[in-house]
């Protein structure tokens, strides 16, 4: 071991926003614009109220000094960290995020070291209070996407562009750091880099071994261990890299003062060389071989290593603190949830062995957008973070909650986190099994589900609505009992007594108002309310929607649709069940789907429609995981942004229930997350 767990400081909460700036051709892409943080500079309060002690943050090269001709607008940062600083929040600020810097420069150019220290210099003149900086994130990473498979600027796709844009981004962390020690000696070096690892079957293990020794290459370079011997020497030298440049930065090295991990599910990858097991996206080579390339966890049994294996690897390999930097699924809520607290509970065992785990950080506060498609074209999802953005203002997740409990030392409580992650589950696999040698294997006969946890009781007849509500609920591992609820007050003794007798964290009702009274309904509720049991009740509107399927936003006070579309039977039912529990969440959706109507079809038929209602289930389940209460409207609406409006004795929450980024220069509405998008 390296170092005592006695004597390490505590481990520490910290945050980071997406704030990648890349280029495609002559276009930039900015996270900041696209999630609005851009211009709100309330969001600090927003974060500082987690309870994070630091946060990654951007003054970007590309963003202030975007011509790099001396000029730069500092008022941007003048501000952000200033406020920082008076929220006792430390930022780690990064220069360079998945970019290349300004037009005029790129990662191969051999002026790039020396311009970015100057900026460097420059931000530590400015702020030389702060200590902390990541001058170039995830420079291998960057590299991978910029000279080898030529997604962003300069689109390169050669192994030697590849290597000279690594050296170069490191080359360029040392001139920096020197730059910005020379104004503050104690500042600090955080380097960021993405790790995976690569298994292989034997006849694959040669390219597995390079890539898994290619994945330290940056941490090597910086922390001068590329010396003649080292397994890329001769690489690097046949790509056109000279022994002086390698020689120069392992006698001038600079180490991090703490080695950033950022790890994703898709991180780790088997090689297989029988392509016929794996659909033909995943066939590839290295010139001699052909193999498939596939997701470890989707078919290796003892996979993934994951965060373990990945930070102690690091902190056997380097000796040198680490924290977790980026950790982020894009998924469904509760996945995101399971996700974060492994990694937590992870970095905290790995602290009792004696390895120095530093913090662990909640990424993407705001959401990311566009990486479905590696971020090289408008249009892309948009993964909600720690905050969802489908609103006025940012409004916090269950993830924030998550947050503040870990940040304050508390142990978390939420249900869903009786249930491990997808990663974890036997339904993860999606090919023959084989072990990290790519040996046939036979799977185990671990449950999907634990027999203890705490489960949803799903309360309405066999309808579409409660049909989708039970299938989705399977697919995100959220344990649940059915109740097929009749149409008439027979119902609710059997609800009433799941109540009492089931292990339960929260109350579906798909009944519509024609099916039951608003006593009943109150009746339900009220059981609810005493059981500290949320509920939701789901309120179809009893008329078919608008044609096109492109509803907009109700406003009830502008036209007269949604006026029938909400019948006094539904409103009665509503009001009687927010009056008879206070943290009860009506959501309404602009789809007729009790038994019968022609929308109960789109379920099957209508592509739009399923997705819509596949989508409307998602939010649902989101906001009822996330604790919220009241009465939201989820419309058929590609481009509606969330709205708040009053209607006399009860506020509502519209919200999109399906979206696509339209334009990335713009602030658009964004998709509910669904369980089938895993990493």
């Amino acid at each position: 071991m390296h170092g005592a767990h006695e004597t390490m400081p505590p481990l520490e909460m910290w945050g980071g926003l997406e704030c990648t700036v890349n280029r495609v051709g002559d276009r930039y892409f900015d996270q900041l614009e696209l999630n609005g943080h851009a211009h709100r500079i309330d969001d600090l309060d927003r974060f500082a109220e987690l309870g994070i002690t630091a946060i990654r943050y951007p003054v970007l090269w590309e963003r202030i000094a975007p011509s790099d001709g001396g000029s730069a607008d500092w008022s941007w940062p003048d501000e952000r960290l200033g406020r920082l600083r008076e929220l006792g929040v430390r930022p780690i600020v990064g220069l360079v995020h998945h970019g290349s810097g300004p037009k005029g420069t790129d990662l191969l150019d051999p002026a790039f070291p020396d311009m970015l220290a100057r900026y460097a210099g420059r931000v530590a003149e400015r702020y030389p209070w702060v200590t902390d900086y990541t001058p170039v994130n995830e420079p291998l990473t960057t590299a991978r996407f910029s000279a080898l498979y030529g997604h962003w600027y300069p689109h390169r796709r050669n192994e030697a562009a590849f290597y000279r844009a690594i050296l170069t981004q490191c080359q360029g962390v040392a001139a920096a750091m020197r730059a910005i020690r020379s104004v503050n000696p104690d500042a600090r070096l955080i380097q960021t880099e993405d790790l995976g690892e690569v298994f292989a079957r034997p006849q694959m293990a040669e390219q597995a071994a390079h890539e898994n020794e290619r994945r330290w290459l940056s941490l090597d370079l910086l922390t001068g261990h590329v010396v003649a011997g080292h397994p890329l020497w001769e690489r690097l030298l046949a790509a056109g890299i000279s022994e002086a440049e390698l020689w120069r930065l392992a006698e001038e090295p600079c180490p991090p003062d703490v080695i950033g991990i950022n790890h994703y599910l898709t991180s780790e990858r088997l090689l297989d060389e029988r392509l016929e097991r794996y659909p033909a996206g995943s066939h590839g080579g290295n010139g001699r071989q052909t193999y498939a390339d596939i997701e470890a966890v989707r078919v290796c049994v003892d996979g993934p290593g994951g965060w373990r294996r990945l930070l102690r690897a690091t902190w056997e390999r380097y000796g040198l603190p680490v924290a977790a930097t980026e950790v982020h699924l894009g998924c469904s809520r509760e996945e995101q949830l399971r996700w974060l607290a492994e990694v937590w509970s992870t970095a905290r065992d790995l602290r009792a062995e004696g390895a120095e785990i530093r913090a662990v950080t909640v990424w993407s506060l705001l959401g990311a957008f566009g990486w479905n498609r590696l971020v090289t074209q408008p249009g892309g999802d948009y993964e909600p973070g720690v905050f969802d953005l489908r609103a006025p203002k940012p409004r916090p997740t269950a993830i924030a909650g998550l947050v503040a409990d870990l940040a304050a030392g508390k142990e978390p409580t939420h249900p869903v986190l009786a249930v491990p992650g997808w990663w974890r589950r036997p339904s993860r696999f999606h090919y023959p099994l084989v072990d990290a040698t790519g040996t046939d294997v036979t799977g185990g006969d671990e449950p999907e589900l634990p027999d203890d946890a705490p489960g949803v009781l799903l309360i309405g007849p066999a309808t579409a609505l409660g049909d989708v509500f039970a299938a989705r609920l399977a697919i995100r591992a959220i344990p649940f009992v059915h109740l097929d609820g009749e149409a008439s007050s027979r119902w609710l003794p059997h609800t009433l007594q799941a109540i009492a007798s089931e292990r339960l964290w929260a109350a579906i009702l798909t009944m519509t108002a024609a099916d039951m009274s608003p006593e009943d309904a109150a009746a339900a509720a009220r059981a609810c309310a005493t059981d500290g049991i949320p509920m939701l009740f789901h309120s179809a509107p009893p008329v078919d929607p608008v044609p096109t399927g492109r509803a907009a936003p109700d406003n009830e006070g502008n036209r007269a649709e949604p006026m029938r579309a909400w019948s006094d039977a539904a409103r009665a039912v509503e009001q009687a069940i927010v009056r008879a529990h206070p943290g009860a969440m009506i959501v309404r959706s602009d789809l007729s789907l009790a038994p019968g109507t022609a929308h109960t079809a789109s379920l099957n038929g209508d592509e739009h429609g399923s997705h819509y209602v596949r989508d409307l289930i998602e939010g649902s389940l989101d906001l009822l995981i996330d604790g919220e209460r009241g009465v939201w409207h989820l419309p058929n609406e590609p481009s509606a942004i969330w709205h708040r409006m009053s209607t006399g004795d009860q506020d509502i929450t519209f919200v999109g229930a399906r979206h696509e980024i339209r334009e990335l220069q713009s602030a658009p509405g964004m998709p509910v997350p669904t369980a089938a998008r895993s990493a």
